[in-house]
């Protein structure tokens, strides 16, 4: 069995002091609850900033960067077993600037290091633990850490002291380490381009058709937000081509969730927002009533709409993220006319003008968060928003909506556009973060939300279709393009993507 060593014991009673005193955790001030519930860890949390990457480099220490967020199973587990342990407080504090980020406050960071982990480590999913270079490049990491394991040495109790003497003791490898997960994530962006080609899109839909006829056929759980995004790729294609089995892979998810009921969005899907999957989800199921005529169908969306919208800008902390609001706000839109629901219609309506009130600004686009504290600037936002304004426009038909529509994705264009690479990128480059993540990324793959350039090409091809202007559809297809070359094995992710590259090859 391994023990700690007399150094780490020294260590920890000296605890964590730089050149201007203790390092104290600075959560209590933070803008989201799951944030602010963590000041009563005994952990020094700094917030993600240039402040806590100076700081890290004075000290010559690494960043030990942890990403969790409420709607995830394992990061409560990691904050009451690893984080509120005093003396792993006490090793961390002692040894590593420790920052702490919410996914769904900073999509964006945990996004790029959740691409780093998967480098790594070949893992995905949350909390991400990661352990950066103070320039904000990763070297190690994972997901979930027990506090204590050492029978395989995979607790943070033993790992911590090991990744610290590495630091010090190996900083040539470490730092070669880095480079080349940072490098990896470069080449691959590089490799993205390609020509849309209609067999390679029929045959990565076939894959995904696969992926659910396989899980179902393994009896395995099918209930998350990606799968939703899969089965409206499925419905649509059996719309469009009427083969059965695109259907039927397609309604094996629906009836494992309308059956499951609420456990479908939480024992399932352990990291999605319920309120995301919901969503996803009343797209497909008017959907599915229209193509079969199931009335469990309509009768699930109608319930469904009746929780989404009594949720609607209704977060117990106040917080709101205007990108997993706008796609809640447009899901109600497509769906509620397909099941007679107008009420939910009209509840979605009113939800979407408070959210243009507090997110957007004309030729600004919209930021993250309400309030002066807010974040500016995320790809996501932008397209969630534009599509939730073009959900009310194709509803209403009011020419506000599309003119916010259509400002948005101006400023697609003049903030957030690769010139070089094509598509567009998730951050406008002025966002102040260390020099590793400026090099920013542009997310096509589904996640805890549509892909954001498949979402951004969906925009267009819908901003085209409302004025007749074929400068949308030109733009719409040169970002699929942009990634036609990055989908190989990406199957279920890359859902959204295949949906609208479908309607861009069909016959106008």
């Amino acid at each position: 069995m391994r023990t700690t060593s007399p150094v780490v014991l020294s260590l920890l009673a000296l605890g964590c002091v730089s050149e201007h005193g203790p390092l104290t955790n600075r959560m209590a001030q933070s803008g989201t609850r799951y944030l602010t519930r963590a000041a009563r860890q005994p952990v020094s949390w700094q917030p993600w900033g240039r402040e806590a990457f100076a700081l890290a480099a004075r000290l010559d220490r690494p960043v030990l960067l942890y990403v969790g967020a409420d709607d995830c199973r394992w990061c409560a587990v990691m904050d009451r077993e690893a984080y509120g342990d005093p003396v792993l407080g006490a090793m961390i504090d002692s040894m590593f600037v420790p920052v702490r980020v919410d996914r769904d406050e900073r999509p964006d960071i945990a996004r790029r290091y959740q691409a780093a982990v998967q480098w790594l480590a070949g893992l995905r999913g949350y909390p991400i633990t990661v352990f950066l270079t103070p320039e904000g490049s990763a070297f190690f990491g994972g997901t979930y850490f027990p506090a204590d394991d050492p029978v395989t040495g995979r607790g943070l109790k033993q790992l911590l002291p090991d990744v610290a003497k590495s630091y010090r003791e190996q900083r040539g490898v470490i730092l070669q380490k880095a480079a080349l997960v940072r490098q990896l994530a470069v080449t691959h962006a590089a490799w993205a381009r390609g020509v849309l080609q209609p067999a390679a899109v029929r045959s990565k839909v076939a894959a995904v058709r696969a992926v659910l006829q396989a899980a179902a056929g393994a009896h395995a759980a099918l209930g998350s937000f990606m799968h939703t995004q899969a089965v409206s790729l499925l419905l649509a294609t059996y719309a469009r081509t009427g083969d059965s089995s695109y259907l039927g892979a397609a309604r094996s998810v629906l009836d494992f969730m309308v059956d499951s009921g609420d456990a479908a969005t939480v024992d399932v899907a352990r990291d999605d927002p319920p309120s995301l999957v919901r969503a996803g989800l009343v797209r497909n199921l008017a959907v599915g009533w229209a193509l079969t005529g199931d009335r469990r169908y309509r009768d699930a969306a109608r319930l469904v709409l009746q929780r989404l919208t009594r949720d609607l800008g209704g977060a117990p902390d106040g917080a709101v993220f205007a990108d997993r609001e706008a796609y809640v706000i447009g899901s109600v839109l497509d769906a509620a006319p397909g099941v007679d629901d107008s009420a939910a219609a009209r509840r979605a309506l009113r939800a979407l003008d408070g959210l243009l009130r507090r997110t957007y600004a004309r030729d600004r686009g919209a930021r993250h968060t309400p309030g002066g504290a807010g974040v500016h600037g995320l790809l996501q936002d932008q397209v969630q928003v534009a599509g939730a304004c073009l959900a009310a426009y194709g509803y209403q038909g009011a020419r506000r909506y599309l003119d916010v529509a259509a400002d948005l994705a101006h400023v697609l264009d003049r903030d957030f556009a690769d010139s070089v690479g094509g598509g567009y990128f998730d951050a406008v480059a002025t966002d102040p973060v260390p020099p590793a993540v400026a090099d920013r990324s542009k997310p096509v793959l589904d996640d805890l939300l549509p892909g954001a350039n498949a979402w951004a090409a969906r925009v267009l091809l819908q901003l085209a279709e409302a004025t007749g202007d074929a400068r949308y559809r030109r733009r719409a297809e040169a970002t699929l393009e942009a990634f036609a070359g990055a989908l190989a094995g990406e199957d279920v992710r890359a859902s959204s993507y295949l949906l609208v590259a479908q309607h861009v090859l069909s016959p106008r």
